[in-house]
């Protein structure tokens, strides 16, 4: 992977971060710095993609909307050009300086964040969260692509799991800090405080981060370039590889289960434990929806981001060995997340829900690094940039894409058609949707069986 976990297993309560070795083009100290740099603009950009969820109940009252328009503003909306458009954008990542097309990405969204705050009805906000899926499409093919090339193999699955933490920690600041700050001064606020630190960030990748292909010589980047493979000779080369395909639908069905359940989360709180939720909030000196955010902020983003580095680092130790390791870990936990979640949104106690909820998140993040690694070891260096755009166009249609739209769907036919409540119907709508584990174990286990043939890089 690129250089993400320390060889000492000791250290797990402390996420190491990969350092230059044999086969890496700079020293420890700037790839160390490289990789915060990475994994802080991958916190920014779930900050800004994760933020509505939080803020999805207050928008449905101030709007008048239904769950399916808060599963299409936070899904469909976002995810159609964020998949469509991370293709191109990846190709061009082949040929040209990735720290640049990054920055130009990170501006872009952080720019359309901001703007959700002038919303004044449901189709300018689908307006603006496209425009946010527009600049988020540059982000994590070129990264992934950046990554591989900072770090040495062996320890590309670490790496790419510590930059995937940046799903959960971002995560993690969008519903603690959209709760709190919507609950001071309104969602629209919330909106302007999240896409505001991508400025920054924007010009740290311009000005600072470094294009490993400037390494080349002039004669060794000819070579390159005339290698750089085109878009159907790379779907040709990965239609040989099956394992790709699997862990691709294996990643996008928890993909489907994670992004379905996430504008929903705090929606089943306030309509299941109104009461315990106040009474909770109240403790703290925080209203309901701050409260929320702050309590799944932490659990679910603390957990997602120690399981995002175990899971890396369970394949990158493993895999050495064997390395259908790698496909181990996120098959078991597609199994036992099932009946942790269905446990969690059943229990009586809204407390105790929200912790089982930080094993389920744990469980749910283990699947990062294995998988994401794995996607850039099927195919060789000059293919890198477009695997990781088709790998995160199958997982984002669907997971993205169809996920929240799905669960919005469920519940409101739940609720209206079978008369169930706004409550049950919610609840029913996780439950059923979650059970969809059951075909990423299948998946993870398929392609524990080609992975050792499929690996060449």
């Amino acid at each position: 992977m690129t250089e993400a976990v320390s060889p000492d297993a000791t250290s797990a309560a402390k996420p190491a971060v990969p350092e230059a070795s044999a086969g890496t083009p700079y020293s420890a100290g700037y790839t160390r710095y490289a990789m915060f740099l990475l994994l802080g603009i991958y916190v920014v950009n779930f900050l800004d993609r994760q933020v509505i969820n939080i803020l999805a109940e207050p928008i449905k009252n101030d709007l008048g909307l239904a769950d399916w328009q808060l599963g299409l503003m936070s899904g469909l909306a976002f995810a159609v050009f964020y998949t469509f458009l991370g293709i191109p954008i990846a190709r061009m990542a082949e040929r040209k300086n990735r720290p640049y097309i990054i920055g130009t990405a990170v501006a872009v969204w952080s720019g359309f964040t901001a703007l959700c705050a002038t919303a004044g009805n449901f189709w300018q906000l689908i307006i603006y969260r496209i425009g946010v899926g527009v600049g988020e499409a540059g982000c994590t093919p070129p990264a992934h692509s950046l990554i591989a090339d900072y770090a040495p193999k062996e320890k590309r699955a670490s790496a790419l799991a510590f930059y995937s933490m940046g799903t959960p920690i971002g995560g993690l600041i969008g519903l603690v800090m959209g709760g709190i700050v919507a609950d001071a001064y309104g969602w629209r606020t919330a909106f302007l405080v999240a896409g505001a630190p991508g400025l920054i960030f924007a010009a740290l990748a311009f000005f600072t981060l470094k294009e490993p292909r400037r390494l080349l010589s002039a004669q060794a980047e000819k070579v390159r370039m005339a290698s750089t493979a085109t878009f159907s000779q790379t779907m040709a080369y990965l239609a040989k590889r099956p394992t790709f395909w699997f862990i691709a639908f294996a990643a996008a069905i928890k993909a489907f289960i994670g992004y379905g359940h996430a504008p929903f989360t705090a929606s089943f709180f306030l309509r299941n434990h109104p009461a315990e939720i106040a009474a909770l909030a109240d403790d703290f000196g925080l209203k309901s929806v701050g409260f929320l955010g702050l309590a799944l902020g932490l659990i679910s983003g603390t957990a997602g981001a120690i399981g995002s580095w175990v899971g890396g680092w369970i394949a990158d130790k493993f895999g050495r060995k064997d390395l259908r390791a790698y496909m181990v870990a996120p098959a078991i936990a597609s199994l036992v997340t099932i009946p942790v979640y269905i446990v969690a949104v059943t229990i009586d106690s809204a407390a105790i829900a929200l912790f089982i909820l930080a094993i389920n998140a744990f469980l749910g993040t283990l699947w990062y690094g294995p998988v994401y690694g794995t996607g850039q070891s099927v195919v060789p260096p000059h293919m890198r940039a477009t695997a990781a755009a088709i790998l995160l166009f199958i997982i984002n249609l669907v997971g993205l894409g169809l996920g929240p739209l799905a669960v919005g769907i469920l519940s409101d036919y739940l609720n209206n058609g079978l008369g169930l409540g706004a409550a049950q119907g919610v609840r029913w709508a996780l439950i059923i949707s979650s059970c969809f584990g059951m075909v990423a174990f299948v998946c993870f286990w398929m392609a524990r069986k080609t992975i050792r043939e499929d690996t060449v890089s």
